[in-house]
């Protein structure tokens, strides 16, 4: 199974990408992921949020690759512990899933139509953080997940 990590923007912040970097890299010894950065809406102070929302969810939408399982990074999905997500993974891998898409949204989140076409959401916590710091917490936990799959000792009960 191929794991296709779909986001808005490129990370700006220097903190993200170098632990995005460092956790993508990690996962990859034992996941095959592939990180997808689709352009981010124009935003102007002005601007209209659920406009931007739109424009960037046909670019979301049109990264997912068919016969792929949609996971929707997003504040009103359930929450997951690490080894409930490395189960889910398991258990997609394990039913021959072609691939596992999940999808973190811009500045302003995620489109409904973006929801809507999600086979689930997870939140990961009740916490408002930014994209960028979603997208290294996301890296880290598929780091996680990979480890725990490989019974390696990183994750620890």
């Amino acid at each position: 199974m191929k794991i296709k990590v779909i986001v808005v923007g490129k990370v700006r912040a220097e903190y993200a990408r170098i632990g995005c970097a460092d956790f993508f890299d990690r996962a990859n010894r034992y996941l095959d992921i592939e990180v997808i950065e689709v352009r981010d809406a124009r935003r102007s102070k002005r601007g209209d949020p659920a406009a931007y929302k739109a424009d960037e969810a046909s670019r979301l939408l049109d990264a997912i690759p068919t016969g792929a399982t949609v996971v929707a990074l997003d504040e009103r999905g359930r929450q997951w512990s690490s080894r409930g997500f490395a189960t889910y993974v398991s258990t997609l891998r394990d039913r021959a899933v072609p691939y596992l898409a999940l999808i973190i949204g811009g500045p302003d989140g995620l489109d409904p139509a973006v929801r809507k076409r999600a086979d689930r959401t997870w939140a990961m916590g009740e916490m408002t953080m930014s994209h960028e710091l979603a997208r290294l917490v996301l890296a880290e936990q598929l780091y996680r997940a990979g480890t725990i799959l490989a019974g390696l000792p990183y994750h620890r009960d």
